[in-house]
């Protein structure tokens, strides 16, 4: 594998923000996830759990409430009053429009997907018209006494259960009136609470009701009669969430105390036809307040305020008992926060509002290998540079110069030239940006730092000459005629000749930046890529997929090399395909063309090609330190993949010189230290 020098970077102070909303989309086994700070997510369930999509948050927008809707379209609503549709091809908010009803609490797609429902502060429950490019309003429902927390459509799309404080409702929805106001009970463990809010509402095809509450309870309604049927204590803290199965066989909920509940309709008796609802299994995979569940086919989907989107498989539903039944747990997100200088040695930071860079430490200790060796100098905080404006920050970049920072928000793009005098650092905004240069969704500089490419969200890729503090629009491909689709990834050859740019499902193009056009595109494939960069020398592209597969293709010759025939004949080692985690970056060692250096959130590897690939019989991976000097060479020499699992999780790691590397770990038990003190739970003997 080879000795290096590893500054290992503890001081990324990321902490994700609490998950808010889930929403699955059967049609296209989708899932979207919204956050407290505004951002949207979507997960590609289908591509290994991938997250292929995102948009950024905004200091306004608290989301409560997100919803798929017919032709695959996403709806969001909150607390700032306003209905959004997203643009899933160009990555961007389509419009917003306000539901004039104040804050919205709640929001619910017709079993058709052509309507669109709203609860809102003001009590009133308001009814869009779903057309072709936008919604239109169509009524209101009878206004009740509080605000609406939670709607439900019966699945034959005739009537609306709404929940409220201390009551839920049932409308008639051709007519917009109350049919039914049921009264929740307050009493909670004996004592009479002052108000109970029901958190979620669930209508069954039978005109069943089921509602939690923040009582604790879980409670079954008959509409028809407004009725209570049955009810299940379950927590002794609020139940803040229920998703139900399409089949309506099974239902989630998930509670303030971090734990998830399966429901489940059994039989009575084993001859019985009969049924009846039966809590059948809990799951405790968070600590912290359970705020939304879904509940896909064949798993149950949970989020909170401990940041962890977490997919447990119902494993009576899972057919194969192969890799995809172990449960996942997704916390950082599937691209790139940090950026690197290796000439000056600097780590750029990406957080939600503002950037920060570091001078990494230095030591002139030796040691043996393993050893932990003291700084000299520590790191130095040198720049915090703080956005104006609601907006999140979308990408960021910094040249390989550390002479240039950029980086791009929803509705900005900024450049700023960076000079240092000894131990001074001054910093210069390029003024008088081009008007078409308004938003980025990737920022990547040339190797020698005097070409920038941006890639906007109409679909287009800019190049830009920078030269002393001087700011340059050199030329702008444009998507191909009839497409909007936005670029995610970029990748730029060291001798700045060739650009490679990836979309959510476009393929990868390549462009000749010295000819300006475009010089290939590499064959399609059914996953989206995760990672790619292009290799010195050889000009091959490598490109990892959220599969797990990587391969290599040689941009001068059109097609792919010989070594990536030979490994997608051969196959990788099943250990290999089974990371639930993608690629997130790839590099290569500038004196060993073998080598190709790649990461994940749990490994680091090196992949030598000159080396036999190994089998399925093969020792994938050796946990146990090397006894000998004879056991270190056999390792070296047993098969292509070297990999290391002592950094993690690992949020970045690329080489900065021939012996020495980078890597940026962001320990969970830091995150958790951050979040606020989960419930207090009394055990046993305490």
């Amino acid at each position: 594998m080879g000795e290096f020098k590893v500054h290992r970077v503890r001081f990324f102070n990321y902490v994700p923000s609490a998950i808010r909303c889930v929403a699955y989309n059967n049609q296209s086994n989708r899932l979207a996830v919204s956050r407290t700070d505004g951002t949207v997510e979507i997960y590609n369930l289908s591509a290994n759990y991938f997250q292929e999509k995102f948009f950024p948050g905004h200091e306004s927008r608290a989301t409560e409430a997100l919803c798929w809707a017919e032709g695959q379209r996403l709806f969001s609503a909150g607390l700032n009053g306003e209905i959004i549709e997203y643009d899933l091809q160009a990555l961007n908010i389509k419009y917003a429009m306000d539901a004039f009803g104040g804050p919205i609490w709640s929001m619910a797609a017709s079993p058709s997907g052509s309507q669109l429902l709203v609860g809102c502060e003001d009590g009133s429950v308001k009814l869009f018209q779903i057309t072709p490019d936008k919604i239109q309003f169509e009524r209101n429902f009878d206004r009740q006494k509080s605000r609406i927390l939670s709607l439900s459509w019966r699945p034959s799309g005739t009537h609306i259960a709404a929940g409220s404080i201390d009551y839920i409702s049932v409308f008639d929805v051709k007519s917009g009136s109350t049919v039914h106001k049921m009264i929740v009970d307050r009493q909670y463990m004996g004592v009479s609470k002052r108000k109970c809010i029901v958190w979620g509402v669930a209508f069954l095809s039978d005109g069943t009701v089921i509602s939690v509450d923040s009582a604790g309870k879980v409670q079954f309604w008959d509409s028809a009669t407004g009725t209570l049927v049955k009810s299940h204590l379950i927590a002794n803290a609020d139940v803040q969430s229920i998703a139900v199965a399409n089949q309506e066989d099974s239902f989630v909920v998930g509670t303030a105390e971090g734990t998830v509940f399966h429901f489940q309709l059994v039989p009575v008796t084993s001859n019985s036809g009969e049924k009846q609802w039966v809590r059948t299994k809990p799951f405790q995979h968070h600590t912290h307040d359970v705020r939304t569940v879904a509940h896909s086919p064949t798993s149950l989907i949970s989020g909170g305020t401990d940041t962890h989107l977490v997919i447990r498989p119902l494993m009576e539903k899972v057919e194969v008992k192969n890799y995809d039944a172990a449960l996942r747990k997704i916390t950082f997100p599937h691209r790139r926060l940090i950026s690197c200088s290796r000439k000056r040695q600097l780590l750029l930071f990406q957080f939600a509002h503002h950037l920060e860079l570091w001078r990494l430490g230095s030591t002139v200790a030796t040691g043996k290998n393993g050893d932990t060796l003291p700084l000299s100098k520590n790191a130095d905080h040198l720049l915090y540079l703080k956005t104006k404006g609601p907006e999140n920050i979308i990408c960021s970049c910094i040249s390989p110069c550390g002479s240039w920072i950029a980086y791009s928000t929803a509705s900005r793009f900024f450049l700023y030239r960076l000079n240092y005098e000894h131990d001074n650092l001054s910093l210069k905004r390029v003024s008088k940006m081009p008007a078409f240069l308004r938003s980025a969704l990737q920022i990547l500089f040339s190797e020698d730092s005097t070409k920038l490419f941006v890639a906007s969200n109409q679909g287009a890729l800019h190049i830009f000459q920078l030269s002393g503090g001087s700011f340059k629009h050199l030329h702008a491909f444009q998507p191909q005629s009839g497409t909007v689709e936005a670029m995610c990834l970029l990748a730029v050859s060291a001798d700045g000749n060739w650009l490679a740019a990836s979309g959510t499902s476009a393929g990868v193009h390549v462009y000749n930046v010295k000819q300006l056009k475009l010089h290939c595109t590499v064959p399609a494939y059914n996953f989206p890529v995760t990672a790619m960069a292009v290799a010195p020398n050889t000009n091959n592209l490598v490109i990892a997929y959220s599969d797990q597969q990587v391969f290599e293709y040689s941009i001068p010759d059109k097609h792919y090399t010989d070594w990536s025939r030979t490994v997608q004949k051969h196959g990788f080692h099943h250990l290999w395909l089974q990371r639930d985690t993608p690629i997130t970056h790839i590099s290569f060692h500038p004196k060993r063309p073998m080598h190709i250096l790649l990461h994940d959130a749990y490994m680091f590897c090196i992949i030598d090609k000159s080396l036999p690939l190994p089998n399925d019989k093969t020792l994938f991976y050796n946990p146990f330190p090397p006894t000998n000097e004879s056991d270190v060479v056999q390792r070296r020499t047993a098969h292509a993949f070297k990999i290391s699992k002592i950094y993690k999780p690992l949020l970045f790691m690329d080489l900065l010189d021939e012996r020495t590397l980078v890597a940026v770990e962001r320990p969970l038990d830091d995150i958790i230290a951050q979040l606020p003190p989960p419930i207090k739970k009394k055990k046993f003997g305490t």
